[in-house]
């Protein structure tokens, strides 16, 4: 097969323009990836999704898209591959296939033209993602690493932060399509960039959710309440992002997984996962992370009996009643 012609911007049948839009296959649909194919169908963009998940992909079906058999099917005839996997590991077999060198073997690379155009959206340690980007551009493919912040929220809504690593002539022809799915898009630099940034801002993230807990808990003990000693820190240097919109502590806000027993939004096993990659950076760099280390531990300890439960629930570290309130 030649080089495929990618036209992004344009519409299936798209009266505004009569241009044709980018035929898209879409791997893995699970809590992200399904909304984020169903806003792709939705804009008018023609999918083949593939997902081991039967009900996955009965769902996409009911919303107009082709089920494919196989990462290779759903690609058959497709300019731009979309994949939201949930780790390395996967992103390596799909691409690359059976072997742990780098090298193609029996994987999606080997199969796709040249000129077409991969966005992977898994967050995965930046080496991976470098990995498959170097098989990719042996071979003529335009890869970029995407990984995204915003939660199921964000994916349903298509509101999502898209951290983006690769070429500029990758990204931009990209940025049409991530912004079916997302807000805000950000070109974080060569391929790997966009991994790095996505893990540092997790990183703090954990840390600020763990020293927001650990503070409130802190005057809670010395007879604080904990709403008003929010609104006080909201109100001097302590602010940050989780007392502004997501507050740790049960009934201090709505709408937060920790007024709901901790249910819903972003989970502790997840973020324990991203801190993970985290430390690997770090490691592979050289770079001394003591904060993010501890909050690695913090979140360790957490996840073997809290797994399933939001990250803010790291608050039990401190208070272990607040799983019942």
């Amino acid at each position: 097969m030649g080089q495929k012609d990618i036209s992004t911007t344009a519409n299936n049948s798209d009266s505004d323009n009569n241009t044709v839009k980018a035929n898209i296959a879409f791997i893995g649909l699970g809590n992200m990836g399904a909304p984020m194919a169903e806003n792709l169908l939705k804009a008018g963009y023609a999918l083949s999704v593939y997902d081991l998940s039967a009900d996955a992909t009965q769902r996409l079906q009911q919303a107009g898209a082709r089920v494919a058999d196989s990462p290779k099917d759903a690609a058959s005839d497709a300019q731009v591959v979309i994949s939201m996997l949930p780790a390395g590991k996967h992103v390596h077999a799909v691409y690359l296939g059976d072997t742990e060198d780098g090298k193609v073997a029996n994987g999606l690379l080997a199969e796709l033209p040249k000129g077409t155009l991969v966005i992977d959206s898994s967050t995965i340690a930046a080496a991976d993602a470098r990995l498959v980007a170097e098989a990719a551009n042996k071979l003529g493919i335009d890869f970029l690493d995407a990984p995204v912040s915003g939660g199921t929220g964000g994916a349903i809504a298509g509101s999502l932060t898209f951290i983006v690593g690769g070429s500029a002539d990758a990204f931009a022809k990209a940025e049409p399509i991530l912004a079916v799915m997302g807000k805000n898009i950000f070109h974080a630099g060569e391929q790997g960039a966009g991994q790095v940034a996505k893990i540092c801002n997790n990183m703090l993230l954990g840390i600020l959710m763990a020293g927001t807990a650990e503070a409130i808990n802190l005057g809670v003990k010395n007879g604080l309440d904990p709403k008003v000693l929010s609104d006080i820190m909201l109100q001097s240097s302590g602010r940050n992002w989780t007392l502004e919109v997501y507050n740790p502590y049960p009934q201090v806000m709505e709408n937060v997984p920790s007024s709901n027993q901790y249910q819903g939004g972003f989970m502790s096993k997840l973020m324990q996962k991203d801190l993970n990659l985290a430390m690997q950076t770090a490691q592979d760099a050289n770079v001394d992370t003591p904060m993010g280390a501890k909050a690695t531990e913090l979140y360790g300890a957490h996840t073997v009996e809290n797994g399933d439960k939001d990250f803010s629930s790291i608050m039990a570290r401190y208070d272990s009643t607040v799983l019942s309130s």
